[in-house]
């Protein structure tokens, strides 16, 4: 009886595990559809620290005797990018557009680049060329949680079923930003507290139903984010 009850045991394991799901904000189609997303910047890719360089504890004291801190001001042009998009999601331009003035830079890694601190110092330097005093950088994580109703049995009858709720949809959002002063390359982070909600649906409208949550949360996040930014939070 051990070996059955160990597989058994096995498989409803396996089966938790291919209920959970995270994507990016950049890849935030029904279980990722972006067919044109190669992936996320790192951090390292735009605060121009370069890993693989051997930093000091002088190189350390140095940057802390220097640091002033990071925030934004009204007066402020601000360079935004979505860290995996060619553009940055239009909700998220919108809620910035209240408090700043904003333009647009791809987020999307460069295939092949120098080490970070090169990509980093040529991001600053287009960024001055179009006259932008700052630049903002924003990450996002969607994870999903698909949990089985116990109509799930009854759904499998054929058209009928697919109209009956039988999964729900736990999801949650978290967003952070960095904040980086384009003169001298010193920086800021700022992260919102996650933002979750729920929603059960059919087979039938399970691809409207997760995007709705998608959608929903976005709008929530990145307007909670704007308003950290424009409150100095990235100080």
């Amino acid at each position: 009886m051990k070996t059955p009850l160990r597989f058994l045991a096995c498989v409803v394991f396996a089966l938790l595990l291919a209920a959970c799901e995270t994507r990016s904000i950049s890849n935030s189609g029904y279980y990722g559809g972006n067919n044109g997303y190669r992936g996320e910047l790192s951090e390292f890719d735009v605060l121009g620290v370069e890993a693989s360089v051997n930093v000091t504890d002088a190189d350390i004291a140095s940057a802390l005797r220097d640091a002033k801190g990071v925030r934004l001001s009204r007066a402020d042009k601000v360079l935004l990018i979505q860290s995996g998009a060619d553009f940055p999601d239009a909700p998220i331009q919108e809620a910035l557009g209240k408090f700043f003035l904003v333009g647009t830079f791809s987020g999307k890694p460069v295939a092949k680049k120098d080490a970070a601190q090169s990509y980093a110092k040529s991001l600053r330097l287009a960024a001055a060329l179009g006259g932008y005093a700052k630049i903002v950088c924003c990450w996002g994580v969607i994870e999903s949680e698909h949990v089985d109703q116990a109509t799930k049995i009854v759904s499998w009858v054929p058209f009928a079923g697919s109209l009956i709720p039988d999964e729900r949809e736990n999801m949650r959002l978290r967003l952070k930003a960095a904040v980086i002063d384009v003169a001298s390359g010193q920086w800021a982070m700022v992260q919102t507290a996650p933002f979750d909600d729920t929603r059960l649906s059919a087979s039938l409208v399970r691809k409207d139903s997760d995007q709705g949550l998608v959608t929903k949360l976005k709008a929530q996040g990145y307007a909670e984010l704007a308003r950290l930014l424009s409150e100095g939070s990235g100080s």
